[in-house]
């Protein structure tokens, strides 16, 4: 499960236009009115950056990718456990979560593993999937023959971590000698609005946590490079968490760094966010700050020991009697969506009736 991205230029209107008008990532006044509005304004200079980086997002490729080699890994470490398929569901486009929720229910499915590939959680991202989900399963399987079961964060995972710690090491090492150990690292993650944030969402904590992993661990590597996070992609009339990156890049051309290595820590595989913006857009706002080497940490992608990872995520979920983390069952302490609270009566359902059944 992911956000999903456009497969073609075609594809840039209706994208943008589902993802303004979910209030789960971002509330509007008169949504519907002014969602399509800010979508429409935004989808010409949208379809450029998606022309610069050929014509549509790799997302879709990536994810079969990793789902191709994480059902293979797993049809050979834990065969015991029954055969095993993969289904993409994304949210804003197809292959939508309806689309695959209806292959799964042609296709007699019994257990299904909702995993998450947003691995620090946001009610904006896994929560707007999941809710998502909730609806589909009503309309498409109202007898309720498919058992679920939850993966909904899993940013602290060591494999994970090493993975992340990989991508950004090979970056240092291509650093020039007499920078090497001082250019800074940026760590950079998509944005929120502030009233999500206000509200007690965990995706700021989760991110924290992630980058805290990844530098013990590149610690213990040697790498001792100084470090920040910062926030990228905000959009919309709405306050959003900061510092932004863009001004973070400018602000260390201003005090005479000349190089710097980005980290895209909230993302796995590579998309507009990473090949646009991080690698273009920022790109040229970090020459015009005089930043001579600009590097940016490879997403992981087809990389073997993060598919590895999911691999092993699903696995030890399996083992352990596919448990449903405490964290999603516990509402922040803000204001929620009516549909935020049947979606979590229905997890908390899902996981009662396999307590029952045992």
């Amino acid at each position: 499960m992911n956000m999903g991205g456009p497969r073609t230029l075609d594809d840039v209107g209706p994208f943008l236009q589902n993802i303004f008008l979910d209030r789960d990532i971002i509330k509007l006044p008169a949504q519907r009115l002014l969602g399509q509005f800010i979508a429409k304004r935004r989808v010409n200079k949208v379809k450029d950056q998606y022309r610069q980086i050929g014509g549509g997002s790799p997302i879709e490729k990536w994810t079969r990718i990793q789902g191709e080699g994480m059902v293979d890994i797993l049809s050979r470490t834990k065969p015991e456990a029954g055969l095993y398929s993969y289904y993409v569901g994304f949210r804003y486009t197809e292959p939508s979560i309806s689309t695959a929720l209806e292959s799964m229910v042609k296709d007699g499915i019994d257990h299904v593993i909702a995993f998450t590939q947003y691995q620090q959680y946001s009610s904006s991202t896994t929560g707007s999937n999941f809710n998502e989900l909730y609806r589909a399963q009503k309309r498409l399987d109202p007898k309720s023959k498919l058992r679920w079961s939850f993966i909904d964060r899993w940013g602290s995972h060591p494999q994970l971590i090493a993975a992340f710690a990989d991508r950004v090491e090979d970056q240092v090492k291509k650093l020039a000698e007499d920078v090497r150990h001082t250019t800074p690292v940026i760590f950079s993650a998509h944005s929120l609005p502030l009233n999500v944030v206000d509200r007690g969402d965990t995706y700021v904590s989760e991110v924290g946590g992630t980058v805290a992993y990844v530098i013990d661990e590149l610690r213990r590597r040697g790498v001792n490079n100084p470090y920040r996070l910062t926030w990228q992609s905000a959009v919309g009339p709405l306050r959003w968490l900061g510092p932004q990156t863009e001004s973070a890049i400018e602000a260390y051309g201003r005090i005479g760094i000349k190089s710097l290595v980005m980290v895209p820590i909230a993302f796995t595989s590579d998309h507009i966010e990473t090949l646009f913006e991080l690698d273009i857009e920022y790109g040229e706002v970090a020459e015009k700050a005089g930043i001579l080497q600009y590097l940016r940490a490879e997403a992981l992608n087809g990389y073997a020991p993060f598919i590895g990872a999911l691999a092993t995520i699903v696995k030890e979920h399996i083992d352990c009697g596919f448990p449903t983390n405490p964290q999603l069952l516990l509402p922040d302490p803000g204001p929620e969506s009516e549909q935020t609270v049947l979606t979590r009566k229905w997890i908390a359902s899902q996981t009662a009736h396999r307590l029952v059944s045992g």
